[in-house]
């Protein structure tokens, strides 16, 4: 009890509470004090995220889902005041999922939990039936020919059977001496022969799509894959390289057992049904919405975020909760800053999962605003409140960061490790298609909340695991942020950094170069 009230005094003496700072705001600016007020007490975030991730679900890219959700979007946007519209940059593969189901018949009845991955093709809705192969004690391509032999009529198992989908923190607490080792040894043998297996098939291809195209011609059922993330009944789900026969996965328990069933000779039977409909090329857009600035219209601040999504879920951490902030932001400005200085622009982007292709095209058609550009300020990591964040590699945006986080409010700001000059992006988020052109993005990264683990690109990516507490914490920051950017009298300098020596080579590393937009998934290495 001691204990817990002096860090309670602490807390205290450290972080002010929320309503002093409220009033130290309201003396110092009014404005910043109404964005706090507007985030805490008149919040749209929770029904705004709930209409999204519940109701529209996820965002495939090409996906009827994403036009809906684009749609959705748009009318929002333009219902807080602002310009808002789609923006096309190119096409891309066009699916849409119906329902999918798979069970296994034999050698009993049980259904398991899987689902039909995206861009795959279905059954015609009607079930198919067929057996379960896996390839083992492949040590030639002479030894994959002849399994190849065996696909037909067969459904192939294509993933590493995990021995036991505990985790290891389990183990590490509960087994006896000796028994984590011996399984965790075992697992390391059984996961290397496996791996065996696919590079001695001949692939010269790290995803292995050939071998999916002969397993296809060969006559398989369908492809049934698994990976398991290390969290029980959490998996991974990317998307299908097939297109002519269903790929589907399976939860890491339900997996394992047909492995099993197959592995000792007891002859299951899979039954699988999926209605799913390949639409072509079809047109892709981003969601762009602004306005004007009243005395530098020609100079941009930007809200930045992923908006399509796998389809696995719904899309909540990845990257719905950081589209859903922008948004919120976009709101609260409209409310407390209807006449910005600089202009206002919500760039909602669409491809970030297949290589930030929409951000990527966004800039290459839009020099007046790389040009223009104040700031970008980019969030997709998931729920978390926002940790940290860095100068991206630029000498002097430092300063500029600091000016306006001091005066973002004490309760928000206190969470963030702040890193100058940091370095560039080299991907992996849509800052970086303006980091690269030299023009100040700034990522703001979040919390974990075990993302990692348990939500990136998962089927568990659901609205149940938001936490509205840290979300409300980042509609403040973004929405000071951008208040604090726009007003700001001073130009953001985007002097570059001296890169550092890469330590492995002895050479200097290179500030990250800008590759072109793909627009057309007929040319995308990533669906090729």
């Amino acid at each position: 009890m001691r204990r817990a009230l002096w860090l309670a005094a602490l807390t205290a003496a450290l972080y002010p509470a929320a309503p002093a700072e409220a009033q130290n705001l309201a003396t110092e600016d009014p404005i910043l004090a109404e964005i706090w007020t507007e985030a805490m007490e008149r919040s749209q975030f929770q029904p705004m995220a709930q209409a999204l991730l519940d109701s529209i679900g996820p965002r495939l890219t090409g996906s009827p889902g994403m036009e809906r959700a684009q749609d959705w979007a748009v009318r929002m946007l333009e219902s807080f005041g602002y310009e808002a519209r789609t923006e096309e940059y190119g096409t891309w593969e066009g699916w849409e999922r119906g329902t999918s189901s798979v069970d296994l018949v034999e050698p009993r009845v049980r259904s398991l939990e899987g689902r039909i991955l995206a861009w795959s093709p279905g059954t015609g809705g009607e079930p198919v039936d067929g057996g379960v192969v896996y390839p083992d004690g492949i040590r030639s391509a002479a030894d994959w020919e002849r399994f190849l032999g065996t696909v037909e009529g067969n459904y192939v198992l294509w993933s590493f059977p995990q021995p036991t989908c505990r985790t290891d923190d389990q183990w590490s607490e509960y087994a006896m001496p000796g028994s984590f080792d011996a399984m965790d040894a075992a697992r390391d043998a059984a996961q290397q022969a496996w791996n065996a297996n696919m590079q001695n098939a001949g692939s010269e291809d790290p995803r292995r799509r050939d071998l999916h195209r002969q397993l296809e011609e060969a006559g398989a059922l369908g492809i049934v894959t698994s990976s398991w993330t290390g969290v029980p009944g959490t998996t991974r789900v990317f998307n299908s390289y097939t297109r002519g026969i269903p790929s589907f996965e399976l939860g890491c328990e339900d997996y394992g057992l047909v492995h099993r069933l197959a592995e000792n000779g007891q002859s299951p039977v899979l039954r699988v049904r999926a209605e799913a409909e390949n639409l072509g090329e079809v047109p892709v857009s981003n969601v762009i919405a602004m306005k004007r600035g009243t005395e530098l219209p020609d100079e941009y601040v930007v809200l930045s975020a992923h908006y399509d999504s796998w389809e696995g879920g719904s899309g909540a951490t990845d990257n719905g909760t950081g589209s859903v902030l922008m948004m919120e932001a976009m709101r609260i400005l409209s409310e407390v800053y209807p006449n910005p200085r600089r202009t206002i622009l919500i760039g909602l982007w669409n491809g970030e999962e297949q290589g930030l292709n929409g951000s990527h095209a966004f800039v290459e058609d839009h020099p007046e605003v790389l040009e223009g550009l104040q700031a970008l300020f980019n969030q997709d990591n998931g729920t978390g409140r926002v940790v940290r964040t860095s100068g991206s590699g630029f000498v002097d945006a430092g300063g500029a960061m600091a000016r306006w986080l001091a005066r973002v409010p004490g309760e928000v700001s206190q969470h963030i490790d702040a890193s100058f000059p940091g370095m560039p992006s080299g991907g992996g988020t849509d800052h970086a298609s303006f980091v690269c052109a030299g023009a100040p993005g700034f990522n703001l990264g979040a919390l974990g909340w075990d993302y990692g683990s348990h939500t990136w690109h998962t089927h568990r990516d659901t609205f149940d695991k938001l936490v509205f507490d840290d979300l409300l914490n980042n509609a403040v920051l973004v929405a000071s942020l951008v208040y604090l950017a726009s007003e700001d009298p001073e130009t953001v300098d985007r002097e570059r950094r001296v890169m550092p020596m890469n330590p492995r080579t002895g050479e200097r590393l290179q500030w990250p170069a800008c590759g072109a937009a793909v627009r057309d998934s007929r040319n995308s290495p990533r669906m090729q």
